[in-house]
């Protein structure tokens, strides 16, 4: 998409709510998809696929170590399968499992985790998963991925059932903005520049896309002319797309709803490091856990808006500027 595109950003669905309708679309074509669940059926939204597909569900029980295990040992044995969770539970939980009968034999498992963030609202700091983007990308030969709405969902699904080997998915509870138009791919290691810029780079995944959609266009109202890129893609990372925003603006901001401390932005900068350095700086959830609240009234709270993105990438040019 170039310069001057215009997003409507209406609401959509939640991208958990996608997700368990795209393992639906792939169990009808291929009876080698299976599904393991730790008792989240209703909230990680497996529960349509438990319900076309009863034979091919299984139900672990509160226990995602088990069912990181029971779905790697399916894996092993040829299935596609899917073990879903929230995030929280399944990376904290579950990461022994992922790294020991997932990551090491290299199994084809998909771990889709929901609920990520802190905009999983009043549920509070126990089930917020802010280290999880951390957490899987630390596993040799996971692919790690967070799209940013219900479009860029069901195409990921569908990319990731085709690949072949681990990967870990990243979904929200709260609905999401709509960026993407149906028939946009999504090729895992990719990333899609959503509004052309040449004075600032604002890189974000999930949630954050449309609020760097946002801050972007704020900040064209001020003459500064702001690039935003969708790096759903986590690992492995789009690292031509970092490069060429690095050379081509010289300042870089990236956006996340994870902990700045191993989330996306320590992954874009090592990056920038080693291919063309500039000026950066880091949106995102600083060191802390969050408290429990109304999931805007946190995302207010922790400066995970457009007007802080916007204030970082001022921040950045100012920099840039000293520079």
């Amino acid at each position: 998409m170039a310069t001057g595109t215009k997003f409507e950003l209406k609401l959509g669905a939640a991208t958990r709510e996608a997700f368990g309708k795209a393992i639906v679309e792939l169990g009808k074509v291929n009876r080698d998809v299976v599904v393991c669940d730790a008792d989240l059926s209703k909230s990680t939204m497996t529960t349509y696929f438990a319900k076309e597909f009863p034979e091919r569900f299984f139900s672990c029980g509160i226990a995602e170590a088990n069912m990181v295990a029971v779905g790697s040992g399916l894996a092993a044995s040829g299935k596609i399968a899917f073990v879903s969770s929230f995030s929280a539970f399944l990376l904290n939980k579950g990461f022994e499992q992922l790294r020991v009968t997932a990551a090491y034999p290299n199994v084809n498992l998909k771990a889709v985790g929901t609920h990520s963030g802190i905009s999983i609202g009043e549920d509070g700091p126990s089930q917020m998963s802010i280290e999880d983007l951390a957490l899987a990308c630390a596993l040799p030969g996971f692919a790690v991925l967070s799209p940013c709405d219900e479009v860029a969902m069901r195409a990921v699904i569908h990319e990731v059932a085709a690949h072949q080997g681990p990967v870990f998915v990243r979904a929200a509870r709260a609905k999401s903005a709509i960026v993407y138009t149906e028939g946009t791919k999504f090729p895992i290691g990719g990333s899609h520049q959503l509004i052309g810029g040449s004075d600032v780079t604002l890189i974000s995944h999930g949630l954050l896309v449309a609020e760097a959609i946002r801050a972007s266009e704020a900040l064209a109202g001020e003459g500064i002319s702001a690039r935003v890129v969708d790096m759903y893609s986590i690992k492995p990372l789009d690292r031509a797309a970092v490069e060429s925003a690095a050379r081509e603006t010289g300042a870089i901001v990236v956006a996340e709803e994870h902990l700045t401390d191993g989330g996306l932005g320590v992954r874009v900068a090592q990056t920038v490091a080693e291919t063309s350095p500039c000026v950066m700086e880091f949106v995102g959830v600083n060191n802390v856990y969050a408290e429990s609240g109304g999931p805007d009234e946190l995302l207010d709270k922790y400066n995970l808006r457009a007007v802080n993105i916007a204030a970082a990438a001022k921040k950045a040019l100012a920099r840039k500027g000293a520079r």
